[in-house]
């Protein structure tokens, strides 16, 4: 019996074994058979393929196309984007293999725009655009200096139904004597394609340039080459921007309206999937999706049976009442990938919910835009209000503040969208001094820090919080000397002394901005601390502002020679300066107002409780702000001040509140303070000159003007000692001469 069970056994193994090696030969035998047509078999050592197994996305993923032969199997993405006709050549780019890298370390990041050829049209877009390059730190006029070169012919919109569209742009590009098959060239593009697919192709071989391209999908996207912009309108201002619209940071973040949408139905065509179902979702009271599909002429042609009622219900709604009421809004594509709405959400601090598939958003290679969105998927349309719906109103409110934070670092005007583009590109070519993630998702943001600058993150004034350090403890006092040293009672020696006697003072540095010669060294007070003297160079207002090496220290105290202070002053203003080392701390404080009459922006120096600037001639800020106002700010500004000699303050108070969005600190009221006998009346100090208050209001104007905006904002805030005017002993009190003042 035992027997005979051991027989069977052994059979059935035996039988399992044959049809194994018949079908896995069958099958070995099918994988090798070449396929119809094909004269050859696989080549020896080719790899087998991955077998097929079953996608459970499927039933969700649109029907492919069929291939170039008609064959309906599935397509890789590399095949795909191969048989995309009319799409640019130089798919494989990458700043290794088609940028020139030599130019740029030779003579630094330098920009040329071709000059404008007789009769070539600019839409006023892409004037903006190209005037943006050449008003930034990066233009030169010199073809043999730039690292990048950007063209003069209108590229933004290649729709050949559009008004805008530039013809025989291919043979015009290709004449260009530095076209150089578009090596290291940049070109910007905001519409591509045309009815009715829509496509990326731009109507001309761009070559090896790189593509600043808006709607760009992840397909054609060239990642570490191409930058992905956002679409902007014709009306996206130049400099400047609106300021976003997240006025109070409310508590819970919550709106009228949950989820919201405007915008056109398509009926037919690319584009109409997402927005042809939104209706499922809408339920019109807390999830408002609305579309039209009143647009185009023959739109009645292809109206269906819900076009009348979505066309009643839209005209129910005012788009921006929603907008400024709504916690999310809906960003579906359009006809291209990209759309309208993303900046609009941005802009009102309503957190974009993005359905379109495929799309690359902009300036992804550094912005987390998990941090500022939600990135849907459009065939799980159905599960986005429970989504949203899930999340907690501590991250709500993370996102709507982020989405502020981007607006007005990166996206409110066509100025910082260019200026970021740039950035990002230099990043690649110096990446040993590139800027890292944080830099770029956090206050300030990218445009503000200048790697150059450093590279660590220590050495900038914003992000102490984030590392856990402190400003060093010391800092050094720099005195602007105008006046000849004529006399051993002159208030400059006296200020010397008194900042030397300060606890925390490191050095002083003297900038001798006079034409008389330097003073011999035993004309200085002997001082506990090292005195520098300097010889400004050229003698201009702006060198007070040089970030001179000998400054070692993070923070300046930056005094000029007629300033009246004593120890105790100093020894608390720098005290309140290390608990806020981004901001200006001072004691003399001015405003500005915006004149009805003249229509015009007001300076004024009268005492009053509100003050918007911090004079420099005595004041703390970090010594960053020394570079930032030499390499930041454009040549014509300083240019400006140093030709007045005056405004140089007013420039530096405008740069840190364009960079922290905060108003400077007025520390101890003071109403002794004041410029001396010698410096109201002495012919070399610019206080005597009769046009001087003028001149700073005219100057407040053209900083604006450059701006785009007004930085400074209006602050009435003023830090005492504590017990500071108290009726209690002065024996109680830490700064007592501050009392006496």
């Amino acid at each position: 019996m035992q027997a005979k069970k051991r027989y069977l056994t052994l059979l059935s193994a035996g039988t399992c074994l044959v049809l194994l090696v018949y079908l896995g030969g069958a099958w070995l035998q099918a994988a090798r058979r070449p396929p119809p047509g094909s004269r050859h078999g696989p080549r020896p050592g080719a790899e087998r393929p991955w077998p097929r197994f079953p996608d459970a996305l499927r039933p969700f993923a649109p029907a492919e196309r069929p291939g170039p032969e008609g064959g309906g199997g599935r397509v890789s993405p590399r095949q795909r984007r191969d048989a995309s006709a009319g799409l640019y050549r130089g798919r494989r780019c990458r700043m290794e293999s088609c940028f020139d890298f030599a130019q740029c370390r030779k003579n630094g990041f330098k920009v040329y725009v071709y000059p404008q050829q007789k009769g070539e049209k600019i839409a006023e877009s892409y004037q903006n655009v190209l005037a943006a390059i050449e008003g930034s730190r990066f233009y030169t006029s010199d073809p043999g200096q730039a690292c990048l070169f950007v063209l003069s012919l209108d590229t933004l919109d290649r729709d050949q139904l559009s008004p805008q569209y530039v013809h025989n742009l291919r043979s015009k590009v290709q004449s260009l004597h530095l076209w150089n098959n578009g090596r290291n060239h940049l070109i910007f593009n905001l519409y591509s394609g045309t009815w009715p697919d829509y496509t990326e192709d731009v109507g001309f071989d761009i070559g090896q340039a790189m593509l600043a391209k808006a709607s760009i999908s992840t397909e054609n996207f060239r990642p570490n080459f191409d930058v992905s912009i956002p679409l902007f309108s014709k009306d996206h201002p130049r400099t400047g921007g609106e300021k976003g619209f997240l006025r109070f940071n409310t508590i819970p973040p919550l709106r009228k309206y949950m989820l919201v949408f405007k915008g056109k139905r398509y009926l037919t065509g690319i584009g109409s999937d997402t927005r042809n179902a939104l209706y499922h979702v809408h339920n019109g009271e807390d999830v408002v999706l609305l579309t039209t599909c009143k647009h185009g002429k023959d739109w009645q042609k292809h109206k269906d049976s819900r076009c009348d009622r979505d066309n009643a219900e839209y005209e129910k709604y005012d788009y921006r009442e929603m907008l400024h009421n709504a916690t999310f809004c809906l960003v579906p594509r359009g006809r291209r990938l990209g759309s309208f709405r993303f900046l609009e959400a941005l802009q009102a601090a309503c957190v974009p919910v993005m359905l379109s598939n495929g799309w690359e958003l902009p300036f992804s290679e550094v912005i987390d835009w998990n941090q500022a969105a939600v990135i849907g998927d459009e065939r799980l349309l159905l599960q986005i209000p429970s989504t949203i719906r899930s999340i907690h109103q501590d991250k709500i409110l993370a996102l709507r503040q982020q989405t502020q934070f981007l607006w007005e670092a990166y996206f409110s005007s066509v100025e910082k969208i260019v200026l970021t583009t740039l950035e990002i590109i230099q990043d690649r070519i110096f990446k040993h001094i590139s800027r890292n993630s944080l830099i770029w998702n956090k206050h300030p943001g990218g445009l503000f820090v200048l790697p150059q600058y450093s590279s660590y993150l220590g050495d900038f004034p914003y992000y102490y919080a984030n590392l856990g350090l402190k400003p060093l403890s010391t800092f050094t006092a720099v005195i602007h000397a105008v006046t000849p040293l004529v006399s051993q009672s002159q208030p400059v020696l006296k200020l010397l002394v008194a900042v030397a006697k300060s606890q925390y003072c490191a050095q002083i540095i003297v900038l001798w901005n006079c034409d008389k010669p330097l003073p011999a060294k035993h004309r200085w007070p002997a001082t506990s601390v090292p005195v520098i003297v300097i010889e400004g160079e050229s003698k201009v207002m702006s060198s007070r502002f040089l970030p001179y090496d000998n400054i070692v220290t993070d923070a300046v105290l930056s005094l000029d020679e007629d300033t009246v202070l004593s120890t105790t002053e100093v020894d608390f203003a720098f005290t309140v300066w290390q608990s806020f080392p981004e901001r200006i701390v001072g004691y003399p404080a001015r405003s500005h107002f915006w004149d009805n009459t003249k229509e015009r922006w007001g300076y004024t120096s009268k005492w009053t409780n509100d003050y918007s600037m911090v004079l420099t001639g005595a004041a703390i800020y970090h010594k960053y702000y020394h570079y930032l106002y030499t390499h930041y700010l454009p040549a014509s500004l300083k240019n400006m001040v140093d030709q007045l000699a005056n405004c140089e303050d007013i420039l530096m108070n405008f740069l840190v509140s364009a960079v922290t969005k905060l108003p400077p600190i007025k520390v101890t009221q003071k109403k002794q303070y004041k410029e001396t006998m010698m410096g109201q009346t002495s012919r070399a100090s610019r206080w005597a000159d009769p046009d001087h208050f003028a001149q700073r209001q005219s100057c407040m104007n053209t900083f604006a003007s450059w701006f785009g905006y007004m930085p400074l904002i209006h602050s009435q805030m003023r830090l005492d000692p504590v017990l500071f005017k108290d009726q209690v002993s002065i024996l109680r009190k830490k700064y007592r001469d501050i009392e006496r003042l």
